[in-house]
């Protein structure tokens, strides 16, 4: 052969080994069933999209090679385990994992993402491990002192509450430290935002303009800002809702008193759990420039009709019959209920969330 054909067949080669234009995804699986499948998935804001399949060799391998248009989540799926992993054109990733392992741990490594993403799982892990650990051992000695219960469980309270803080606090520097990373952006979304707003957007605020392309950081960005616009301080977006009496309702004509926005609905339990306290504040404190705005997110006007008087609230309750496709439920971002806002008379947001003894407090300091 000569010289000239030889540099063509090696630089072929070398071409095939490091194409751009396309990521690979191969591995091993421990403990796997004989030629299994393999799935690989696509990851949208709200669904799942199967990209291609394949079968397990007799060692338990397999291999995917895709492409895509930036940087994505992809999911790799076999009998009931999946495993999370983040790719990009160009990359040669690796994952290696046990399927007998329950908690579905699982190794990457081959390329920035998938290093980045191994960091995260292997640290979260650790932490797992130890409220786990916890956990075994307060059920342990639950069964040998039943009767007991409760003192183990203030004993060993601090504990958890230590590793689960560790927890946190790990997650949020990990994706403050990488955020030019999905990783950051899949750790930070594993909190629950309701509980962590404000490191929330602080994160959104640094990402703006990494992942341009990218549906789920778009997503997340509009909520976010969203989501800032009903922060304590700012002024309640307003808006204009149809009554239980038939009538209408604007937020902006309540100015002047101490408001506060109540969203429940009449099948959740905890919020029916809370409205003997959210009637005690409401009977101790309307007469001093103070008022309450019910919104349900029921569909079913007769049921919220009959949990309003079963209830006995007493103060002006509206609703858009949506459950939280709301409008106002939406750009109140509304994740969950009960859920509520307190507003000055300005219309100003000045607390969030406030439940039994903490509503009081609060309303007894502030409305001296």
């Amino acid at each position: 052969m000569n010289r000239i054909a030889t540099l063509l067949i090696v630089c072929v080669a070398f071409v095939a080994c490091n194409d751009k234009s396309k990521f690979e995804i191969s591995g091993k699986f421990e403990h796997a069933k004989p030629q299994a499948k393999v799935y690989l998935y696509g990851i949208n804001k709200t669904s799942e999209t199967p990209l291609d399949s394949t079968v397990l060799s007799n060692k338990g391998e397999f291999k995917f090679n895709r492409s895509t248009p930036e940087v994505d989540f992809f999911r790799v799926k076999i009998e009931n385990s999946e495993y999370m992993l983040i790719a990009k054109n160009g990359d040669v990733i690796k994952l290696e994992a046990d399927l007998e392992d329950k908690n579905l741990a699982y190794k990457l490594s081959g390329a920035a993402e998938a290093d980045k993403l191994e960091e995260l799982n292997k640290n979260k892990n650790q932490y797992v491990a130890k409220l786990a650990a916890l956990q075994a051992q307060f059920e342990e000695n639950v069964a040998n002192q039943p009767h007991n219960r409760d003192a183990i469980a203030n004993q060993m309270r601090p504990a958890l509450i230590k590793e689960n803080e560790g927890l946190v606090n790990y997650i949020l520097k990990f994706a403050m430290d990488n955020t030019t990373s999905l990783a950051g952006f899949y750790a930070i979304n594993s909190l629950n935002p309701s509980d962590y707003e404000k490191e929330m957007i602080a994160y959104s605020e640094k990402i703006k303009s990494n992942f341009n392309k990218n549906e789920a950081v778009t997503d997340f960005l509009v909520r976010m800002a969203k989501l800032k616009s009903v922060q304590i301080g700012q002024l309640a977006p307003d808006f204009t809702m149809n009554t239980l009496d038939g009538k209408t309702v604007k937020l902006s004509d309540l100015r002047g008193k101490y408001v506060l926005l109540d969203f429940w609905a009449s099948w959740c339990q905890p919020c029916r759990q809370e409205n003997p306290n959210v009637v005690k504040v409401y009977n101790k404190y309307k007469d001093r420039k103070f008022t309450i705005l019910g919104v349900s997110l029921d569909k079913d006007p007769v049921a919220w009709k009959q949990a309003v008087i079963a209830d006995g609230l007493t103060w002006t309750h509206a609703s858009e019959l949506k459950d939280f496709e709301s409008p106002t439920v939406r750009m109140y971002q509304v994740e969950a209920i009960p859920s509520s806002f307190i507003l000055d008379p300005s219309g100003k947001i000045i607390a969030k969330n406030l439940r039994a003894e903490e509503l009081d407090t609060f309303l007894e300091k502030t409305l001296r």
